[in-house]
């Protein structure tokens, strides 16, 4: 039996992320061995051999400073660069990823697809593709860690979190928990299954009985009374949500901020924090009421209004006693 000494290489980053990694410790090896030999050889060739030694008196050398100072700055900027350069390249999501919902929670990872299909500890991807996790916990920290693909990303409690890989090799990979969460923590593992494209798609339309998240979202949105404030006419008394998802909006203390997947679920859970302008602080908090897979639900009902989705629409459940509006036929 074989025990290979770093994980294989499945996704478009493991080879940056394993680079930078073994120049770090190489970096480190060499000064950690330099620095242990010169203590050895100092501690020999200058130790005192007589009571009454005094060691020569040392004035300085300008060209033995400048050299431990430049040497490590150079390698400090190079490690500084290239890092930088590799972080970058793992928080750029590309604009074509595939979006699915993970939530961290004792002792199991859910996943949820864009169009229905829920899987528990396990996770079926495209190869080829890039695939934008949006990352969620019920309890505690907990942190996705697929080791062949090289990604990591914490699931925080109250947050959202985001990560993206693109696999190489279709296969099935381990997925753990990499952040100790309480008792269980070690059996909260799972596995990763790259599949070919077509085979991908197979599978995506396999499942699915409750329909899409985001048409989960709406029905969801419509129970809550949400489309009640948010029904975008003009006397509404809440902002409307039809083309905003991804834009900046000016909030009532002048700053401005991004409508993506935070401020989505940050104003579903504590609408006062960040009120959008020209508008009262009338709105609930949901806290308690939806949980986080209802939250992802809502998130993605919301992103489909930018998407060419309805417009919300009161339901005769969300206005008690109105009448109801006449709804929008499918094409």
């Amino acid at each position: 039996m074989t025990f290979p000494f770093m994980p294989e290489q499945a996704s478009t980053m493991a080879a940056s992320v394993d680079n930078l990694f073994f120049f770090l410790l190489a970096v480190s090896a060499f000064f950690a061995v330099l620095i242990a030999v010169l203590v050895v050889v100092f501690a020999v060739k200058y130790r005192r051999v007589h009571e009454a030694s005094v060691g020569a008196p040392i004035h300085g050398g300008l060209v033995l400073e400048l050299t431990w100072t430049i040497i490590p700055l150079g390698i400090a900027m190079v490690m500084f660069v290239w890092g930088a350069s590799v972080y970058f390249d793992l928080a750029r999501v590309p604009q074509n990823a595939v979006e699915i919902y993970i939530t961290g929670k004792r002792w199991m990872w859910k996943a949820q697809h864009l169009t229905g299909q829920k899987e528990i500890n396990a996770l079926h991807v495209p190869v080829g593709q890039p695939v934008k996790l949006i990352i969620q916990s019920e309890d505690v920290i907990h942190s996705f860690f697929i080791p062949a693909f090289r990604a990591k990303m914490d699931a925080v409690p109250g947050r959202i979190t985001t990560m993206w890989f693109e696999a190489t090799k279709p296969g099935r990979y381990h997925l753990f928990c990499a952040e100790y969460c309480g008792t269980n923590h070690s059996g909260m593992t799972g596995y990763v299954e790259v599949m070919e494209p077509s085979a991908f798609q197979t599978w995506l339309g396999g499942g699915a009985q409750e329909g899409s998240l985001a048409e989960a979202g709406e029905q969801l949105f419509n129970k809550l009374g949400c489309a009640t404030c948010h029904s975008g006419d003009s006397q509404a008394r809440g902002p409307n949500l039809e083309g905003v998802f991804g834009t900046t909006v000016t909030l009532a203390n002048g700053q401005q901020v991004l409508f993506d997947e935070e401020y989505a679920r940050e104003s579903i859970l504590n609408p006062q924090a960040k009120m959008v302008e020209g508008y009262l602080p009338l709105m609930p908090t949901f806290q308690g009421l939806v949980n986080e897979e209802g939250l992802a639900q809502l998130i993605e009902y919301v992103k489909s209004l930018s998407q060419g989705g309805a417009t919300p629409t009161p339901t005769p459940a969300a206005v008690p006693g109105s009448t109801p509006k006449p709804q929008p036929s499918d094409p």
